[in-house]
């Protein structure tokens, strides 16, 4: 099988899922560089040139973010592929877009995902959307959720003070409703550290102009044992994306023990998921509602009760999740459908 993706600039949800399940499968990953979705005609070749390498009749996923933007290049190829498209998030969810850029990326999703043998979702919300929205037939779709590591349980502190964001900073993930939020609950306690790739400038100006300097800080992508410092220290991970199709950064949390506060968005509520008691280990808000997102940053603060239940939640939701393992069975399922 042969496994083709972009090659990025930083670490995400989406470069980290690729890299785990090639890892449990033991397939090499084929990168294909170029500002995907908008690659131009050298990348685009690039991309034409990995899959006209690949023998007919062969097994190929291909990351939804580069095959969703060529169907030029992967409708061709898949008539004589056995092709799989994993989409990590359908393209026009992406915040910013024009709605003529949106319209544009959903036409060339529409066509790909129509051309290829299969369709991988990394949650089974997305994957209904994907049916529903762009005619696809149930069958070809599979869901593929991503696994997790458990860890050591985070020590956390008493007044659950340590807020962790691990997004990297792009409009999508909602960091200014989030700094907008934490303004409202300034009286009380707390400090929040956000983890993640891009430029924090925009963002540093918003936090001063709330008066929250030295409480929110910008740390930038952090991966490897550094990542696992920040989740051992963290309290509550905050997360206030606008569209995730899953978000691994939540399982990543839950498999230490750390309750989440996220918005209601894509697959999030089934990564949050339930304890086997049906509690549910954290808060959820509805997306760019910051009056919501600080009232339930207000429970979390104010409420040591609400800490606790949600804490043990946390603890046993953990003993539930399932590892790459299983993420990558179901892959090898899917290859083994097409």
């Amino acid at each position: 099988m042969r496994f083709v993706a972009p090659e990025l600039s930083g670490p995400s949800g989406g470069t980290n899922y690729n890299r785990r399940v090639c890892q449990e499968l033991g397939v090499r990953e084929v990168f294909v560089p170029g500002d995907w979705p908008w690659a131009g005609d050298a990348e685009r070749s690039a991309l034409a040139g990995a899959l006209l390498g690949v023998p007919d009749g062969s097994a190929v996923f291909v990351d939804g973010l580069v095959a969703c933007a060529a169907p030029e290049v992967v409708v061709p190829a898949a008539a004589r592929l056995r092709l799989a498209v994993l989409v990590h998030l359908p393209l026009a969810d992406e915040t910013g877009l024009t709605p003529g850029e949106a319209a544009e990326l959903d036409a060339r999703e529409r066509a790909t995902l129509r051309a290829a043998a299969a369709v991988v979702a990394t949650s089974a919300t997305t994957a209904r959307r994907l049916v529903e929205h762009h005619g696809l037939a149930p069958a070809r779709v599979h869901v593929a959720a991503p696994g997790a590591d458990r860890a050591s349980l985070a020590s956390g502190t008493p007044d659950g003070r340590r807020l962790l964001c691990v997004a990297a900073l792009t409009p999508r993930k909602g960091h200014d409703v989030l700094v907008a939020a934490l303004a409202k609950v300034a009286e009380w306690p707390w400090e929040c550290l956000c983890a993640g790739a891009g430029d924090p400038d925009r963002l540093d100006r918003l936090v001063a102009a709330h008066g929250l300097d030295g409480r929110v800080r910008f740390e930038g992508a952090q991966v490897g044992a550094d990542l696992d410092a920040r989740y051992a220290a963290a309290d509550l991970l905050v997360l206030a994306s606008h569209a995730e199709t899953y978000g691994m950064v939540v399982t990543e949390a839950l498999a230490r023990g750390v309750p989440v506060l996220a918005t209601a968005v894509g697959g999030v509520p089934e990564a949050l998921g339930h304890a086997p008691s049906g509690a549910v280990p954290g808060l959820l808000v509805p997306p760019g509602d910051v009056a919501a997102l600080a009232g339930a940053l207000r429970r979390w603060l104010g409420e040591p009760d609400t800490r606790e239940r949600l804490r043990a939640a946390a603890r046993a939701r953990r003993e539930t999740l399932t590892g790459w393992d299983v993420t990558a069975r179901a892959v090898t399922d899917v290859v083994g459908m097409i």
